[in-house]
């Protein structure tokens, strides 16, 4: 398999590189930590993805894990400080890129469908900004403007936490993500402000009367980046046959989440979850949407995944096993990497001339200060 060139939907690897935390690990040599470096993305045939950049909150809940008779619930974090949560993303979008500097021309920071496709043609690893939750974000939205800029492509309204653009989703076991209200007011004109700049908007993690104001207000096709079906496994993270079925109508995609407690129908947090239960979990959503709006977002970094996978270098055995169950060589190539182009193309825009002005200084002044 190792013909197969991958692009990944999701990825948290910024927040554990060396640029960012000086624990954090070298993504240019090879690791047995984590899930991700590039080495490892080499060997598994891993071409480009989006990275994550994500705030952490001040002071996470000590015990924040609620075992059910039949499940789980995870405790909410805080609510978290929009200055707090800038700080942060700014560090790790610099920190990545100070990273893609070091490469030397190993890595490239991506802004359109066309710098992807000249990476992968010249053997380059391309990264893709991608923001999960918009808590860095102001009311005037002047630091989106600015990240945009820097080259974000793609954005998570929020995480599984209350921000001031609408409700995540808490993870819990067995739930339905209809969990609370939708977007703010604030959080649907981030909706119509991200589809003028051509920002593609994530719905994962958002909960489902959210979701159903994203579709009702965006022009763009719907995605989720790291999500699988909760007909499968009725977690409060993955998507219902009616969403999956909104996500096919507007010819969006759904990243496949190798979260195994998503994946597995007991929500069990078990990495001995069998290649044959993930294939069945990922035909069960071709079969629903469509061959051309199912792709891998792994969630490496961020996730317990299946131990014949382990990290990115195990990929290889992924799509073996779906050739193995019938996937021909078309379908694992829309998979693998061509159903994220496509959906980029049709929602990303070479928008710089609707960058938003600022008087004395620029954005970028203005959202850091």
């Amino acid at each position: 398999m190792a013909e197969i060139e991958i692009f990944d939907g999701h990825n948290d690897a910024a927040q554990f590189i060396a640029e960012y935390t000086p624990s954090g690990r070298d993504f240019l040599l090879r690791s047995e930590t984590g899930h991700l470096d590039l080495p490892r993305a080499r060997e598994g045939g891993l071409a480009g993805g989006l990275f994550a950049l994500h705030a952490a909150p001040e002071h996470p809940p000590e015990n924040d894990l609620i075992i059910t008779e039949n499940g789980y619930e995870v405790i909410y974090a805080e609510t978290i400080d929009p200055l707090y949560a800038r700080q942060q993303i700014e560090a790790e979008r610099l920190a990545l890129e100070s990273l893609i500097r070091r490469s030397a021309g190993q890595m490239r920071l991506a802004i359109d469908v066309d710098e992807i496709r000249a990476a992968r043609a010249e053997g380059a690893f391309a990264a893709v900004l991608h923001m999960e939750g918009a808590e860095a974000l102001d009311g005037e939205f002047d630091y989106l403007h600015h990240l945009h800029a820097a080259g974000l492509r793609s954005l998570g309204p929020v995480w599984s936490r209350p921000n001031m653009f609408g409700y995540g989703v808490p993870f819990a076991y067995p739930r339905s993500p209809d969990t609370g209200p939708g977007l703010t007011e604030i959080g649907k004109e981030l909706v119509r402000t991200c589809n003028r700049l051509g920002i593609m908007i994530d719905l994962a993690h958002l909960n489902e009367k959210g979701f159903w104001d994203v579709a009702a207000l965006s022009d763009a096709p719907l995605v989720a980046t790291h999500a699988c079906a909760h007909a499968i496994c009725p977690s409060t993270r993955n998507l219902t046959d009616r969403q999956l079925d909104a996500i096919r109508d507007t010819d969006g995609v759904i990243g496949f989440n190798l979260s195994v407690n998503d994946i597995r129908a007991d929500g069990h947090l078990n990495d001995d979850t069998p290649l044959d239960a993930v294939v069945r979990h990922i035909d069960y959503l071709v079969t629903r949407v469509g061959e051309d709006r199912v792709a891998l977002g792994s969630d490496f970094d961020g996730a317990v995944i299946p131990r014949e996978i382990k990290d990115a270098s195990g990929l290889p055995h992924l799509f073996e096993a779906m050739r193995n169950s019938g996937f021909d060589g078309d379908s694992l190539s829309k998979f693998a990497f061509d159903n994220w182009l496509r959906v980029f193309g049709l929602t990303w825009k070479n928008s710089s001339k609707l960058l938003k002005p600022s008087a004395g200084g620029g954005s970028q002044g203005q959202a850091l200060g």
